[in-house]
């Protein structure tokens, strides 16, 4: 295993290249698992490779391929195949001794995830409620702000929000019960079906396909009539990023 032939100043690291190497030597990979914006990679035995937050690629590479000239990643295996990761903005790689990557910061306590058991409607009341005693949040905080609901982001948070038929800037604590519940399963039904796909359309896998999920409500549907009731799309900002509405479908 080699750290990045590239510097990358927001690729966060906890060892040191030779660490990464000694550690790794002669692993077995393990069942890697997924949680939030979190992957975690059992190297067995005795550890864990953590990439977080990461925005970019993991690809696997069959042996004898080229090798990309701009890593941040780097695991050979036996076979001479490889995999690497490359961060576009920013991210950690880190190799945890097992069971301590729990108590990583920003692990250690996440919220549960939409494809979490825990994550009922009662749940996501009673995270509304507690949040609505604070600050003034809108509908879009909840989706992209502070980790509430671990995975999502604002380019997905526009698609549920488009579901729910929300207006992004819509004060959290004015949504009426019925509301609640349309965001709630808007934020179900998206994250399941992003998945059933393979991801969004701009996300690649580990062989390099991207993946089928088309985005509803972004930069490409400005201006162009909603697919529900023909108004067109607009774009304004909001919470430090762009929002896409349908001033039809979700009046404020």
């Amino acid at each position: 295993m080699q750290r990045a032939n590239a510097s990358h100043k927001f690729v966060w690291y906890n060892r040191t290249h030779d660490e990464f190497e000694d550690l790794t030597r002669g692993k077995t990979v393990g069942q890697a698992e997924v949680r939030g914006r979190w992957l975690f990679l059992p190297l067995e035995p005795g550890h864990v490779l953590v990439l977080g937050e990461c925005g970019g690629k993991v690809l696997y590479h069959t042996p004898g391929s080229k090798v990309p000239k701009k890593f941040h990643l780097y695991v050979a295996f036996d076979d001479e195949s490889f995999l690497t990761a490359t961060t576009q903005m920013w991210g950690a790689i880190e190799l945890y001794e097992h069971g301590a990557e729990r108590e990583r910061q920003y692990v250690k306590d996440m919220r549960p995830t939409p494809t979490d058991p825990e994550f009922t409607f009662d749940y996501f009341c009673a995270l509304i409620d507690n949040l609505i005693q604070g600050k003034k949040r809108s509908a879009k905080s909840l989706l992209t702000q502070d980790q509430l609901v671990p995975g999502l982001g604002n380019a997905i948070a526009q698609d549920i929000l488009f579901r729910a038929r929300l207006h992004p800037k819509l004060p959290l604590a004015d949504l009426a019960l019925e509301q609640r519940r349309a965001l709630y399963q808007a934020i179900i039904d998206t994250v399941h079906e992003v998945i059933d796909k393979g991801g969004r359309y701009d996300e690649f896998d580990l062989y390099g396909n991207r993946g089928g999920y088309v985005r509803l409500m972004d930069r490409r549907a400005v201006g162009t009539p909603c697919p529900v009731c023909a108004t067109v799309i607009g774009k304004e900002s909001h919470l430090g990023g762009s929002i896409y509405t349908c001033s039809g479908c979700q009046p404020l």
